[in-house]
């Protein structure tokens, strides 16, 4: 174990070796092992918006073999997915990526701002994950059932010696849209997840814009415009660095934007990224191009 991971570890009191030695697994693995950053493949896409709109711009990306071997491949950290994909290259990939088994999720058809337990515990054990995944909506008018839910499972996955990753994501309630990326509201959308027992917290990149009235003082006089001092902001918000925390990579685009948002990440304290149709709606070669170089910036080659 390097000193950097080591340094990771001890901040995480509290929490049983078990459990420490799969966030070791996940923090060693790869190309960026040991050094403490992350890059992470997400593909829970087809679920949240349908196989289609996800996968047919690349369509090798319709077999969940293609993204194991992506993040074989590219040396990335984990490889996190819905039951139906992780089991379905199990067996083929057996020990060569971390896997994060994804407990819940939706679909674009729903009108309520919630998802469905769709894996168990006992999935990730049995599938030999390194960690279960969870997705919460703070200011959704369902969060507090999601609340429950989370703190059950990670109760469970904890005795069981798994991580437990939440992806907290505020939408619903009284927020705005602009709202849904706010300063304020990420950051407190991370804390939430902290307070919740998130091991890794999965966020995204907030915006500039503040959204509560009442946090408005709080936030006043400073300049807010660097993407990179608000990361930082998320990251003292889970508190204060004690918690792994990973950026989104959000909706397609260029690849300036994916590495400029990298390098934010990367100067604001964050611990990497978790992206996914920003590789997968690529071309394999343009996509592990673009993970080399992602990686290059997270080893602080670039």
């Amino acid at each position: 174990m390097t000193p950097a991971v080591k340094a990771i570890l001890d901040k995480y009191e509290g929490t049983s070796p078990a459990v420490k030695q799969k966030l070791a697994r996940i923090l060693m693995h790869g190309r960026l092992g040991g050094t403490g950053k992350l890059v992470i493949l997400p593909v829970d896409q087809g679920f949240e918006h349908g196989p289609a709109r996800s996968f047919a711009v690349n369509p090798p990306a319709y077999d969940p073999h293609y993204h194991y071997q992506m993040a074989v491949d590219a040396g990335l950290s984990a490889f996190a997915a819905p039951l139906g994909m992780l089991e379905a290259g199990s067996e083929t990939f057996v020990g060569q990526v971390p896997t994060i088994l994804k407990l819940n999720s939706s679909n674009s058809w729903a009108t309520s701002i919630q998802q469905a337990i769709t894996g168990s515990v006992d999935d990730a054990l049995r599938l030999g994950c390194a960690a279960i995944g969870f997705t919460i909506y703070p200011g959704s008018d369902l969060i507090f059932e999601s609340m429950t839910q989370i703190a059950e499972l990670r109760a469970e996955a904890e005795a069981a010696g798994l991580a437990t990753v939440i992806w907290s994501y505020p939408r619903g309630g009284e927020l705005s849209k602009d709202g849904e990326l706010a300063l304020d509201v990420g950051a407190y959308s991370a804390h939430m997840a902290a307070l919740l027992g998130a091991h890794i917290i999965k966020v995204k990149l907030p915006t500039a814009h503040i959204e509560q009235a009442e946090a408005k003082e709080a936030y006043k006089g400073t300049d807010w415009s660097n993407q990179a001092d608000r990361v930082r902001h998320v990251v003292q918000s889970s508190f204060a660095g004690r918690r792994i925390v990973v950026f989104s990579g959000g909706a397609s685009k260029g690849t300036d934007a994916v590495f400029q948002d990298a390098r934010d990440v990367r100067d604001g304290g964050g611990n990497g990224s978790i992206i996914g149709r920003n590789t997968f709606q690529r071309s394999r070669e343009d996509a592990l191009a673009m993970l080399d170089k992602l990686i290059a910036i997270y080893r602080n080659e670039e």
